[in-house]
């Protein structure tokens, strides 16, 4: 069984993929790694990358620094556009391969992919479900702040790109409410499985 993870930043998507990795003993892909993976030297991407955006994206080892693109990429449509081009598919299809070699050694693996763009990706054709992590927006944003430093500014700027609820719930067959602790959020999980 495929299944596909996401849900908003913040939502708390790492601490459902632990436990499906810890207790269910689930194969993880995460698409943010992935697109990591794919821009380094000698991958998919490294060129395409270069060719659209120059080698002044270049670090002093010769790899592609994230955050000179991130710098060009970020508040600029246009660019982010491109990247999106050249990185989304690359990504999908060593998703794909990935899938296909754990299937090779086990056809019953529980394997999860998770991306925070998993529907806008187009993974529904790749998933045999898609699972939607929701947390509520003012913990969300609590949460945000106390892990990762955020200020307000940056989480509406983060969370005015990305699905609403009720967009991520439209496209989606599960929903993990992680508003309360780990033996409930276990416990969900376990039903849906046994289904």
């Amino acid at each position: 069984m495929i299944i596909g993870l996401t849900g908003a930043v913040g939502a708390g998507k790492s601490t459902i993929l632990n436990i499906l990795k810890e207790k269910f003993n689930a194969h993880i892909i995460e698409a943010d790694k992935v697109g990591h993976l794919v821009m380094k030297k000698g991958e998919s991407a490294f060129d395409k990358i270069l060719q659209s955006f120059g080698n002044d994206i270049l670090a002093a080892d010769g790899e592609i620094d994230r955050i000179a693109l991130g710098k060009i990429v970020f508040g600029n449509e246009d660019n982010r556009g491109k990247i999106n081009e050249i990185v989304h598919p690359e990504v999908k299809k060593y998703i794909e391969d990935t899938i296909k070699s754990i299937q090779a050694n086990d056809k019953d693996a529980l394997i999860v992919v998770e991306a925070a763009l998993l529907i806008e990706g187009g993974y529904k054709n790749v998933c045999d479900e898609m699972w939607y992590v929701y947390l509520d927006d003012s913990l969300r944003r609590q949460r945000l702040k106390e892990s990762r430093g955020y200020d307000d500014k940056k989480i509406d700027d983060i969370l005015s790109g990305q699905l609403s609820d009720a967009e991520f719930r439209a496209s989606c067959d599960f929903v993990i409410d992680n508003g309360s602790d780990m033996d409930n959020l276990t416990k969900q999980i376990d039903k849906k499985l046994k289904k």
